[in-house]
């Protein structure tokens, strides 16, 4: 009797460790991105410290934030990866918690753009990225966006679509160059629809750039930081271009789905992403920009990222509520002036 209450008792102790392993389980909502490096660098060694299941979970920003809205009153997602504006578009509807940065270990490392983005403590910034001009140096000189509609360098440009995460910035800076900076970019589209027939392309996909700018078709185009190693590997002389305007870019954050029962477990992971050790191997991998001001980078590797205090405080960042409350006005003034 006594071995099968011993041998009972051992069943519900592995039973109960068999749930409570089944209640550690993470789900994360990310882009689908360079997945297989966050996997190695990321998801696999936080497993390996939490004793923990992460469940990963990929797709555009507005398969994901429609998913989040669908569960709100049950929350499948725990953590989500997004942009600024996503980030306060999820809070105005009530999606996500405020982020207790008491327990990021690794808050007072990051550069203060990324600490609290949209200045309501809903997220924190993990990455973020400049957005300048790519540009053939022996065929041009780039000073000003305004440069790029220049006549004799317009009929070489490929501008970014403005439903792209590159479009706004990059009309937003226009319109500085332009000396007319307004909430709803108007200015710089219909200058920019003056010249729609020249532009070569008004590109979705920033990876078909580096073939047009190897073919000749194309000498100057503004992308992220992010993009711009494919151009480094290009036989032909390509700059980054630093116009007295500045440079804009973006930013991603994580976020807290509000309702989720594993808050404890997404700040620990977190934390994690943001530590010293992570952010610089997905540096390293040209993965991500890394947020963390402690992360020391090689030249070699800082050239394609976006790194450096300096850099990071230079940075021109649309507002989110500016993106949010005016997406509609920029597709229709687009629409009206560019016609793509």
């Amino acid at each position: 009797m006594k071995k099968v209450l011993l041998a009972s008792a051992g069943l519900v102790a592995i039973s109960a460790a068999g749930a409570w392993a089944q209640e550690r389980t993470l789900t994360i909502s990310v882009y689908a991105f360079a997945q297989d490096d966050f996997k190695e660098l990321v998801y696999d060694p936080f497993e390996a410290k939490c004793g923990c299941k992460l469940v990963v979970e990929t797709g555009n920003s507005v398969e994901r934030l429609a998913k989040m809205e669908a569960n709100k009153a049950s929350p499948v997602v725990d953590l989500a990866a997004v942009s600024m504006a996503d980030a306060l578009a999820a809070s105005r509807a009530g999606l996500i918690d405020k982020v207790d940065t008491s327990k990021l270990a690794n808050f007072g490392k990051l550069y203060d753009i990324a600490k609290d983005p949209n200045g309501d403590g809903m997220s924190v910034g993990y990455t973020f990225y400049a957005t300048s001009i790519a540009y053939r140096s022996d065929k041009m000189k780039i000073e000003s966006w305004a440069d790029l509609l220049k006549p004799e360098y317009v009929g070489h440009v490929a501008w970014p679509n403005v439903t792209t995460n590159q479009g706004p910035p990059s009309l937003y800076m226009l319109g500085l160059a332009l000396d007319k900076n307004t909430p709803d970019l108007k200015a710089p589209i219909e200058e920019l629809g003056k010249y729609k027939d020249d532009i070569v392309t008004f590109y979705v996909k920033s990876s078909q750039l580096v073939q047009l700018m190897q073919q000749e078709e194309i000498w100057a185009a503004p992308i992220g930081r992010f993009s711009w190693a494919g151009f480094t590997k290009l036989d032909v002389p390509v700059a980054w271009a630093t116009p007295k305007e500045g440079q804009t870019g973006g930013m991603n954050v994580m976020v807290l789905t509000k309702g989720s029962k594993n808050q404890d477990l997404a700040l620990q992971f977190m934390d994690f992403w943001l530590s010293t050790e992570v952010q610089t191997k997905l540096a390293e991998k040209l993965v991500d920009s890394p947020a963390n001001k402690d992360v020391k980078l090689s030249p070699e590797i800082a050239e394609n990222l976006t790194y450096g205090e300096e850099t990071a405080k230079s940075l021109k960042l649309i507002p989110s509520a500016t993106a949010l409350d005016n997406r509609d006005v920029w597709l229709k003034e687009w629409n009206a002036s560019v016609g793509q």
